[in-house]
């Protein structure tokens, strides 16, 4: 993909009929633990990919796996339809991988164009008296940190002092710039308000409209039916759901990730216990319906288009 000092051009995305990153039937395992088996899951140039599940579901394993950092133990993993094997995230990040993990990497006293090109400083002049060129990272920075519609009044103020979904941003902004085809965002809006969260939300769906495939995950079915074109659930390191926003509803969704199945089968049991009201929970043959069990790879969509 061309890109212009480091930046992915929005009128440059990659062809729209094919996946960038696809698990077919992946697992790992650590020993004797499985901790992810049997996942099917398929990101597409534009689209929000939502991948949802409660602590210990493996979202941090199916993170680690296409970030580079872990190997997956089963199955195929493929970027642009090459089977690949990463050894460390910088191979990822080579391919267009980019992950945006929590802590965000970024060190809260140094300005914010200091940590948009923190670990990639331009420099110029002559080997060996190069130096830093400030005024053409504050310049970048800004330049892409507007494309993605952050406006910021002082690049020198400490990151620190941003708020947190500011922050979010910024290193959103800073992974598009730096060639991201793949985005993955891990739990971006755990830690944040109502408003930051909106924030948050807008620019993963900026990103989204200028061609990545972002992979959002998240334990909150509302924050992920806002943006996401695709939904998959994990359980217990099984995919229990995968389905397009067509396929799908918010309601259907609250009560795959809530673990509503279980609660189905137990609504007999806590209709007898005294202060447990259970005309709101869903009957167990109304949860089977949109469970989609992990298909091989050529029941994905041949092309994204047809998805919404």
């Amino acid at each position: 993909m061309t890109t212009t000092h480091g930046a992915v051009l929005p009128d440059t995305a990659p062809q729209q009929d094919g996946a960038l990153v696809e698990l077919r039937n992946a697992g790992k395992s650590y020993g004797n633990i499985r901790a992810l088996h049997g996942v099917d899951l398929a990101v597409h140039p534009g689209k929000v990919t939502c991948v949802l599940g409660d602590n210990g579901a493996g979202k941090s394993t199916l993170i680690k796996i296409i970030s580079g950092l872990h190997q997956h133990t089963e199955g195929e993993f493929l970027v642009d339809g090459e089977p690949v094997r990463f050894s460390t995230p910088r191979e990822a990040l080579d391919k267009g991988i980019a992950a945006v993990y929590q802590d965000l990497a970024t060190v809260p006293l140094m300005p914010v164009w200091r940590n948009f090109f923190l670990g990639s400083e331009l420099t110029k002049g002559p080997w060996p008296v190069r130096r830093l060129d400030i005024a053409r990272m504050k310049q970048t920075a800004d330049e892409e940190l507007r494309a993605m519609g952050i406006v910021l009044d002082d690049l020198e103020q400490p990151i620190g002092t941003l708020s947190g979904g500011q922050r979010q941003c910024v290193a959103i902004a800073r992974a598009v710039h730096f060639g991201a085809r793949v985005l993955i965002l891990d739990e971006p809006t755990a830690a944040l308000g109502v408003k930051q969260s909106g924030v948050v939300l807008k620019y993963i769906a900026a990103a989204r409209d200028r061609g990545l495939g972002v992979i959002f995950i998240t334990h909150n079915p509302h924050h992920a039916y806002m943006v996401g074109d695709h939904f998959s659930v994990l359980r217990l390191g099984t995919l229990e759901l995968s389905a397009d926003r067509s396929e799908v509803s918010l309601e259907e969704l609250t009560n795959h990730m809530a673990g509503g199945a279980e609660l189905a089968a137990l609504k007999h049991e806590l209709a007898q216990v005294r202060g447990v009201d259970v005309e709101e929970l869903p009957e167990e043959e109304d949860l089977t319906a949109p469970v989609k069990t992990s298909p091989a790879p050529p029941a994905y969509p041949a092309s994204p288009e047809g998805t919404s």
